[in-house]
């Protein structure tokens, strides 16, 4: 076992970790530590990262059911549409897209470079989600009278499509949805999330099985890391202000999408 396959242990340990001491946003650093430390293809990554993802989360789902902190008419109401939408594009989308994409003045842009890139553009999304003060979101939910909760499914189909490209949760656009519409409380949002982001991506990854091969060994072991750093990050949270976490984590995220676009245009 060579330097970068440790640290892309090491890594997947973090990832868990993350998620334990701030209560998301750890699950987004699964493709690049896959693709840049374990030099898995982009595309393999995704469907690794859906599988890690959607474990990881169904354990935090499983914490906040117990606590009552899940919204489960909801979940189903934006997660049917959702999975849908992520099994489709996983089994039929992500295959069709041709290996080179375009070429404009010598770059030649790859299914791989264009999933990167557009994973790179979600991190940035992401971090301005952690490093922004999410009260002012809590402060703007509607009263139960306006609750539009049609705009539940388009909207689940819409992020059903990014999680199927880029095999990321969506935690950082479900939650405003379930509180800017479903009028949910933060702390119910979250855990919503959870049990969303747990279907789409378990099921999700059922999609690219039959026309992908999983090395379930590494996957397992990869996903089992994660899951104990899950734990060992709750058990730390009591010791930490998770908020300043979450902002720092959030500044992080911001310069490794940068970086991602950067390496991969360049590259």
């Amino acid at each position: 076992m060579d330097i970068m396959q440790i640290l892309g242990y090491v890594g997947a340990l973090m990832i868990g970790l993350v998620l334990g001491l701030i209560g998301g946003g750890g699950s987004i650093l699964t493709v690049p530590v896959l693709v840049y430390l374990l030099a898995v293809n982009p595309v393999t990554a995704t469907a690794y990262s859906l599988f890690v993802v959607g474990s990881s989360a169904l354990v935090g789902a499983g914490k906040n059911l117990q606590k009552g902190q899940v919204g489960l008419k909801t979940a189903l109401a934006f997660a049917i549409p959702a999975v849908i939408a992520v099994f489709s594009t996983r089994k039929f989308i992500v295959p069709a897209i041709p290996e080179k994409i375009i070429r404009i003045s010598g770059f030649t842009l790859t299914k791989d470079i264009g999933i990167m890139l557009f994973f790179a553009v979600l991190m940035i999304m992401a971090s301005f989600s952690m490093i922004l003060d999410k009260k002012k979101i809590t402060e703007k939910a509607q009263k139960p009278s306006e609750r539009n909760y049609w705009l539940l499914a388009p909207l689940g189909i819409l992020t059903g499509l990014v999680t199927g490209l880029v095999g990321a949760g969506g935690g950082f656009i479900i939650i405003p949805i379930l509180v800017l519409l479903a009028g949910l409380p933060m702390k119910k949002a979250v855990g919503t999330s959870l049990l969303i982001i747990a279907i789409n991506s378990l099921l999700g990854f059922l999609g690219d099985l039959g026309h992908m091969d999983i090395n379930w060994v590494f996957l397992l072991i990869f996903t089992a890391l994660a899951i104990a750093g899950i734990f060992l990050g709750v058990y730390l949270n009591r010791f930490f202000n998770g908020q300043k976490l979450k902002k720092a984590f959030g500044w992080f995220v911001l310069v490794m999408g940068i970086y991602i676009i950067w390496t991969e245009i360049s590259g």
